[in-house]
């Protein structure tokens, strides 16, 4: 289900997954973009990669110089563009996470929130060693995923989403210890805080982990 995201739920499917967010969901959602604002400074160049919509990169536009957003839905940008087309230091091209088009220490900052290590299926290292490699030196590259002390709303978000026909019916027999199961094939799979460490120590990175608002596990790496 590697094209799940540019395919089934992508641009106004994705968008809808927001909208219906219950206060709790929205809570964790906006923590996850405040801790990234506390983390750049307003001169960085800063890459998101999954940016779906844009939701999260007209957050970034507002404090910093230069933000760039990349997705595998065209469909999506498409629908990022009008939804930033307010917001002129932005730029958005259609790109795959696990092969970046971009030189060497191109970014201030490479962000991937919102669980988007698990989401994305792309392989951990390949992730980290492409974001790193366009991250400037004593730049940083900020990853998150769920705690699972936000298991049980998380759960009914998806429920959610999948009541109103943007994922596939949920199979509850499959579902559980972090991982969301559909009838359809989509997994909703977690990064926790031991697969983080495990993560840096097999490729001999330092990176600070934290819990953020009982919701979100946080991974920076400075390079």
């Amino acid at each position: 289900m590697r094209e799940y995201y540019s395919k089934k739920l992508s641009a106004n499917k994705l968008k809808r997954c927001y909208d219906i967010a219950s206060p709790r969901i929205k809570q964790y959602l906006k923590a996850e973009i405040n801790f990234v604002l506390e983390q750049i400074r307003s001169t960085d160049k800063v890459l998101e990669l999954g940016c779906g919509y844009g939701r999260v990169l007209k957050e970034l536009a507002i404090k910093t110089s230069k933000v760039v957003g990349i997705d595998t839905s065209f469909e999506s940008l498409e629908l990022a563009k009008e939804f930033l087309q307010d917001s002129k230091n932005i730029e958005l091209h259609q790109m795959n996470a696990n092969s970046l088009s971009f030189k060497e220490e191109a970014f201030d900052v490479v962000i991937a929130i919102q669980n988007g290590i698990s989401a994305f299926k792309v392989e951990p290292e390949v992730l980290l060693r492409e974001s790193l490699r366009i991250t400037k030196t004593n730049g940083k590259l900020i990853l998150s995923s769920y705690s699972a002390n936000f298991w049980e709303e998380r759960l009914k978000w998806f429920i959610q989403q999948s009541e109103e026909d943007l994922l596939g019916e949920i199979d509850f027999e499959k579902t559980g210890k972090g991982s969301i199961v559909c009838k359809d094939g989509f997994i909703a799979t977690t990064f926790s805080k031991k697969d983080f460490q495990n993560l840096l120590q097999r490729m001999n990175l330092k990176g600070a982990i934290q819990e953020i608002d009982m919701s979100s596990i946080f991974c920076v790496i400075t390079k």
